[in-house]
């Protein structure tokens, strides 16, 4: 889990020691680049499955599902026997908007199609499904529910009896000031609490990363560790590499937007040439009508009649 370049040794960076927080998952590209406001933390999410690799990962907020489903596709590349777990109502709120039920019919047929042998979606609020959990049970712990400050806390304190001793919990949108936003405060009061196993990402809305369990994995202490040491430099390291995937997901984007405007015109066109064929059976039928009766014996024994009254009509 480590790569060749820049390094933090007695406090210093060097040129030759292998880093600490970044490996061959942190350049992965994710397979699901659906419209997401986490594309940047992507290569974290990779790093942190490789790293950490949980027995138990659960997810309270998901929408559609990108975060998610990297850490699903980290589980399914590195081959481990993780149990993921997916908590949303898919209602949506006022941060993420509201919206209907084609969003959790759409993660559902990503999760039916490539993740049924260890992936569930918990339709549920978090509260209310907090007990399908064993106590002591979860490694890893994603929350990005509501962000107002008290629904951090209360998803945060509902969980944390959940936490394993080896457990990590990452924060979205802890550098989001705006809008009611306030899982920044709860990240400020977890960073007093917790100094030596809390590190923020501020690029694509702010990642707070915190280790809580007093069993963590020596990958997860040198990250803490290479945090105080070099953070801007860990920092720097993520933002240039979520950079890419959010480069990326704008281009798969575009293509897709490009594919739905080309198939909106290819319907209307189709739509001009149904109307064009409906008038083309309108006229046809209006002129078979219209020969009918122009060579009608009736048409013909009363052309002398019509001839006449055309007569007066012009002499008037």
């Amino acid at each position: 889990m480590t790569r060749e370049g820049s390094a933090v040794q007695d406090g210093l960076i060097t040129a030759e020691t292998p880093v600490a927080w970044l490996g061959k998952a942190s350049y992965w590209t994710p397979d699901h680049l659906m419209p997401s406001a986490w594309h940047e933390h992507a290569p974290f999410a990779f790093w942190l499955i490789d790293a950490l690799r949980p027995a138990t990962f659960v997810e309270l907020g998901s929408h559609n599902g990108f975060s998610y489903f990297a850490m699903c596709e980290a589980v399914r590349r590195l081959g481990l026997p993780t149990q993921c777990s997916a908590i949303d109502s898919w209602e949506g709120d006022e941060h993420a908007g509201f919206y209907g039920d084609d969003v959790f019919r759409a993660v559902t047929e990503i999760n039916d199609a490539q993740y049924p042998d260890f992936s569930q979606l918990i339709r549920a609020y978090f509260s209310d499904a907090v007990d399908r959990f064993e106590d002591g049970s979860i490694e890893l712990l994603h929350i990005d529910g509501r962000h107002r400050y008290e629904d951090a806390v209360e998803d945060f304190e509902t969980y944390r009896p959940k936490l394993a001793a080896n457990a990590v919990v990452i924060f979205h949108d802890t550098f989001e000031f705006d809008r009611g936003f306030g899982v920044h405060r709860l990240w400020a009061e977890l960073e007093q609490r917790y100094p030596d196993s809390t590190f923020q990402f501020e690029h694509g809305h702010g990642l707070g990363v915190l280790g809580i369990g007093a069993e963590l994995p020596q990958g997860i202490v040198d990250f803490f560790a290479a945090g105080r040491a070099s953070g801007e430099q860990v920092r720097e390291d993520y933002a240039r590499l979520g950079a890419v995937v959010e480069a990326r997901a704008v281009e798969v984007q575009a293509r897709l937007d490009d594919t739905a405007r080309i198939a909106a015109q290819q319907q209307e066109i189709e739509a001009l040439r149904q109307h064009a064929a409906r008038l083309d059976a309108e006229l046809a039928g209006a002129r078979a009508r219209f020969d009918e009766v122009t060579g009608s014996t009736a048409w013909r024994a009363t052309a002398p009649a019509r001839r006449l009254v055309e007569l007066v009509r012009r002499r008037r």
